[in-house]
């Protein structure tokens, strides 16, 4: 099984889909991401989206959960490149084929000295973009339709923004 670990404002600057969005609400242009990333990983793998969190004094770098995609915001004082290439190189040390999606040229050569795949934010998202149609209906329980964002509990995506912005969970 393949490993992606995503570059998240990568994506999120490179592709039509976010930037439009992040330019007047950055927190849904994150969840967007996670909704496509979390439809396209049940047929590709396993994914982690790691956002830049190293100057939020808040954030602590705790992984969360959302629909069977890992999303770190790195700690205060780490990049997002730095657990990007951690999370690299433990995957490889486990055996598991890792693909880093970056366009970040320092982080893309780092993982592949270390001997992993990387794929460009710009590649990705076009990927997502050219399976969407096909999955973004999905359901892992195969019974729900519409965005993954619909089926996710107003709650939740209130944490999500609330640890996005580094705010700690109740």
């Amino acid at each position: 099984m393949v490993r992606y670990i995503v570059d998240g404002y990568n994506v999120v600057h490179v592709s039509d889909r976010y930037r439009s969005l992040a330019d007047s609400d950055l927190d849904a242009a994150r969840a967007r991401l996670v909704e496509d990333v979390a439809s396209f990983c049940p047929g590709e793998g396993r994914c982690v989206i790691v956002f830049d969190g190293a100057g939020n004094p808040s954030s602590d770098g705790t992984p969360h959960h959302v629909a069977g995609v890992t999303v770190i915001f790195s700690a205060a004082g780490e990049s997002a490149d730095t657990v990007i290439e951690a999370l690299a190189a433990r995957g490889r040390d486990r055996g598991e084929q890792v693909i880093v999606v970056t366009s970040d040229a320092a982080t893309q050569w780092t993982v592949m000295r270390a001997g992993v795949a990387r794929m460009s934010a710009r590649e990705f998202s076009e990927r997502l973009a050219e399976h969407g149609g096909e999955w973004r209906e999905h359901a892992p329980t195969g019974s729900l339709r519409g965005h993954l964002e619909e089926r996710i509990d107003a709650d939740v995506r209130r944490r999500l923004a609330r640890w996005a912005r580094g705010d700690l969970p109740d």
